[in-house]
């Protein structure tokens, strides 16, 4: 399936596949952040979009567009520098790039996953782009007047993947009891008491090696007994590039 970037001139976004590395993973000890499957395949699950210049920004407490205040270091352009046009407390940047998807396929936009930053926080939003001739922005909004908050060149200000658009309403929600599923049940016990008896042996004998500080099952893939159900696991997502803007591609 095509994920379709159409530039108008003058049109350079910076967009590419989604990082899974986070700073503040890193300085967990050990790292040990980054055993949390689910958080690095979200961290990489799309592409980024980010700014090309560093800029500074706060908010005064006002509702206007006027309250916020950005400064913006070196050369902008001004298609992609950051502005506020909503007011609210809402810092705005413009994805200069008019995106197409499959036929029932829209894009989620938001911030970059499990990327905090302190005094703002991303918007989200889900837009259908298999037929909009619309570009659409990435926003901001500010938690507390009076902090600066800076982004630096090259920081990711959005994350999107494409949703297909019928999916969520296709699903039957229910709850049941886990006794109507008995190898599921079996496999649950089975793992619980296999998790609390490696806490156990944690607090007896802890193990020097990091690798050996966690079971690993769900991150290889498997079951309690070592049988892995299902045949496409991923570990690592294989997030394709855009090609180089200059190329006329295929």
């Amino acid at each position: 399936m095509d994920l379709i970037c159409y530039l108008h001139p003058g049109w350079r976004p910076m967009i590419r596949p989604a990082a899974a590395q986070r700073r503040w993973m890193d300085d967990t000890p050990e790292s040990f952040a980054y055993r949390c499957l689910p958080l690095t395949i979200a961290n990489a699950h799309g592409w980024e979009v980010a700014t090309p210049c560093a800029l500074e920004a706060w908010w005064d407490g006002g509702t206007g567009v006027e309250a916020v205040h950005i400064q913006v270091e070196g050369e902008a352009d001004p298609v992609t520098a950051p502005v506020s046009i909503f007011g609210q407390g809402v810092l705005t940047f413009h994805v200069a790039g008019l995106f197409r998807t499959p036929p029932g396929w829209n894009l989620w936009v938001g911030g970059p996953p499990n990327q905090p930053k302190d005094g703002l926080f991303a918007l989200s939003g889900v837009v259908e782009t298999d037929w909009s001739p619309f570009t659409f922005t990435m926003n901001w909004r500010f938690t507390r007047p009076h902090h600066k908050v800076r982004f630096e060149a090259g920081e990711a200000i959005a994350h999107l993947f494409p949703v297909e658009r019928a999916a969520l309403e296709s699903f039957e929600p229910r709850f049941a009891p886990l006794e109507d599923a008995p190898e599921l049940a079996a496999s649950f016990h089975d793992w619980s008491r296999s998790r609390d008896a490696f806490h156990q042996q944690m607090a007896d004998d802890p193990p020097v090696k990091p690798a050996d500080k966690w079971q690993k099952h769900y991150y290889r893939g498997v079951d309690p007994s070592g049988r892995c159900p299902i045949d496409d696991h991923r570990t690592k997502l294989h997030v394709r590039p855009f090609p180089p803007q200059d190329s006329k591609g295929d």
